[in-house]
C-alpha cells in the first residue's frame, strides 16, 4: 500500500469517526468508514492517479499553490444528503445552516453505491478560475478524457464541508474568505449556485453567474 494510499485512508477515517459524523452516519444506516471498509471498497491507484493528474493539470490556475486535492467521500443521498441543510450537532458552526428555498433537489452522483469516492478540492481553498459562466465557457477542465466540471456540484462540496474538522472550506475564519461555484448545476433563476461558510453558518446560495472575483473558487473532480 502506497503512502499516498495510507495517509488517504487514516485522513477519512479520522474526518468520519467524529463523535457526531459517526453518530450520524450510523442513524442514517451507512457502512461505518473504517480502514478495512476503505480499503477494500476504492480503487485507490486510480485515486491516486487522479489527485497527481488534477494537481498537474491546474497547476497554473489563479491561487493554485494553495489549493490541495485528495479523496471525499460522498454519501448516498437517500440516507444522507449532503445537497440540503443537516443538524447543526455536526457543524463547526454556531448557527443552523442557511438554505436558499429557491434551489431544487441538485445533481447527485450517480449509482446508488452507500459511499462513492471522488477526487477533488479537500483543503479550505479550491483555484480561482473565473466566474460561473466563464468556467462552462472555457475548454480547460478536461483531465485524463474526463470533464471535471460535472462533479462540481452543491452534494460534492456538501460533503466536503462535513469531513473538513473544525475550519470548514470557503470560511470567513480561514486565512482568507472564499466561496465556492457549482457550475455542475444549473442556473436557477438566472442565478449560480455556491456554497460558502460565514457569519457561522454553512450557506448554499445563489448568485450572479458572471461574479469571477478572487474570493470566487470551483473544485474540480473526478469520480472514482
Amino acid at each position: 500500500m502506497t503512502d499516498f494510499t495510507t495517509a488517504s485512508i487514516e485522513r477519512l477515517v479520522a474526518a468520519w469517526n467524529t463523535k457526531p459524523l459517526a453518530a450520524l452516519v450510523a442513524e442514517r444506516d451507512l457502512p461505518a468508514i473504517t480502514a478495512d471498509y476503505l480499503r477494500d471498497t476504492f480503487a485507490w491507484s486510480r485515486t491516486e492517479q487522479a489527485t497527481r493528474a488534477l494537481t498537474a493539470h491546474f497547476a497554473s490556475a489563479r491561487f493554485a499553490d494553495e489549493v490541495e486535492y485528495g479523496a471525499l467521500l460522498v454519501p448516498d443521498p437517500s440516507k444522507l444528503d449532503t445537497r440540503a441543510p443537516l443538524p447543526l450537532d455536526v457543524r463547526p458552526t454556531t448557527a443552523p445552516d442557511v438554505f436558499d428555498e429557491r434551489l431544487p433537489p441538485g445533481v447527485a452522483l450517480p449509482g446508488d453505491a452507500a459511499w462513492r469516492l471522488v477526487v477533488s478540492v479537500i483543503g479550505p481553498y479550491g483555484p480561482a478560475l473565473g466566474s460561473y459562466h466563464e468556467v462552462l465557457a472555457s475548454d480547460a477542465f478536461v483531465v485524463d478524457g474526463e470533464d471535471t466540471r460535472t462533479w462540481m456540484t452543491r452534494q460534492v462540496w456538501g460533503a466536503r464541508v462535513l469531513q473538513c474538522g473544525a475550519t470548514p472550506p470557503d470560511c470567513e475564519h480561514n486565512e482568507r474568505w472564499t466561496f465556492t461555484l457549482f457550475p455542475g448545476e444549473e442556473l436557477v433563476d438566472g442565478q449560480a449556485e455556491s456554497g460558502t461558510v460565514l457569519k457561522g453558518k454553512v450557506r448554499f446560495r445563489l448568485g450572479k453567474p458572471d461574479r469571477g472575483i478572487g474570493s470566487a473558487r470551483v473544485a474540480p473532480a473526478v469520480l472514482v
